[in-house]
């Protein structure tokens, strides 16, 4: 069984893996602002536990039990957020850092509760999918806006990292699932113009757009 410690390290590794396709000790450790020296030391460690594949100097990838040990971190973080946007009425803006923290120790017995007062969700409030008890999760075909056309959207879900990127889609009511159309865009200006049904236009700044995923109407 992992320790926290390693755990985030595999959250990590696999959000890195699904995010570039592989992951570096570099990578790593500018992620968990840690040195080099630190990232190798736990590389080894979890190579010697069968987690990883790791070669000095070569690369790392993970081994298919790492990945489900991964995949099980998120999904407890994630279905945790949840629990705490619809049960205990936190704002979505506040639940990451939270999440982060009880990820490592609440019980299967508990999330298992926890899930079916949920009703077996799919997504969490920012709209990531939720992997299952077995570690498969939905396909996710939703792109940035920062990438997007001309053309009408549906949001389909945020990166919740940023909780003022949360607060100010909170104070524009651009919630999941929100639908507008995006009328322009200046990318000498990094800024986006979108207009939302009710007629009223807002504009987004690029940084933020990179953060938004969205999928065609």
């Amino acid at each position: 069984m992992a320790t926290s410690t390693e755990e985030n390290y595999l959250k990590v590794i696999l959000h890195l893996e699904d995010r570039k396709g592989a992951a570096t000790v570099g990578e790593i450790a500018t992620e968990l602002e840690l040195t080099s020296g630190s990232v190798t030391t736990m590389m080894h460690a979890l190579s010697d536990k069968g987690l990883i594949d790791y070669t000095p100097r070569r690369g790392l990838k993970l081994q298919p039990r790492g990945r489900l040990a991964a995949l099980r971190v998120v999904r407890r973080h994630r279905l945790i957020e949840l629990f705490l946007v619809d049960v205990m009425k936190f704002d979505w803006s506040e639940v990451h850092d939270e999440a982060e923290d009880l990820e490592h120790v609440i019980s299967d017995r508990l999330l298992d509760r926890m899930d079916e007062m949920l009703g077996r969700p799919t997504h969490d409030p920012h709209g990531d999918p939720i992997p299952d008890k077995n570690g498969e999760v939905a396909v996710d075909v939703s792109f940035p806006l920062a990438e997007a056309g001309e053309g009408h959207y549906r949001v389909v879900r945020v990166s919740d990292g940023d909780s003022s990127i949360l607060e100010w889609l909170n104070e524009k009511e651009m919630k999941i699932g929100g639908e507008f159309e995006l009328n322009r865009k200046d990318r000498a200006a990094g800024i986006l113009e979108i207009r939302r049904k009710s007629g009223e236009t807002l504009q987004v700044g690029l940084e933020l757009a990179r953060q938004m995923f969205v999928e065609e109407v």
